[in-house]
């Protein structure tokens, strides 16, 4: 299975909103980093990140509109990231960087405009 392969697996457990999948895809000493709050870096503070943003949410859509991945096999992602709680929806334009050992996310960066999440978020609670 190449990167590219697992990342579009690991996208599909967000979209089943499968968080110990989520978990399980990455390495033991992981980095996850949504820019530009502060990163995360062990699992236990990921899954204490997502489960409660996960939790109230009726879908995830994540639409990749490109991805690539070079020869040192990090994965590029340019998508588009949909949670829809109930009929309201928040959805980013994120570009994301994958780094992967031994088949598990070992970095994760996503580039979003804060700004925006924020008017959504919001807009939701309005």
């Amino acid at each position: 299975m190449s990167n590219t392969d697992i990342v579009r697996a690991f996208i599909g457990h967000w979209e089943s909103k499968n968080v110990d999948a989520i978990i399980d895809a990455f390495t033991d000493d992981p980095f996850y980093h949504n820019i530009p709050m502060d990163p995360l870096t062990s699992k236990d503070a990921i899954r204490k990140f997502i489960e409660p943003f996960i939790e109230p949410v009726t879908e995830v859509r994540w639409e990749v509109l490109c991805i690539a991945e070079n020869s040192d096999g990090a994965v590029l992602t340019e998508r588009v990231d949909t949670f829809l709680f109930g009929d309201k929806t928040v959805s980013l334009p994120v570009m994301g960087t994958f780094e992967l050992v031994g088949g598990k996310i070992s970095k994760w960066r996503d580039y979003f405009d804060m700004a925006d999440f924020e008017r959504q978020v919001a807009a939701l609670q309005a």
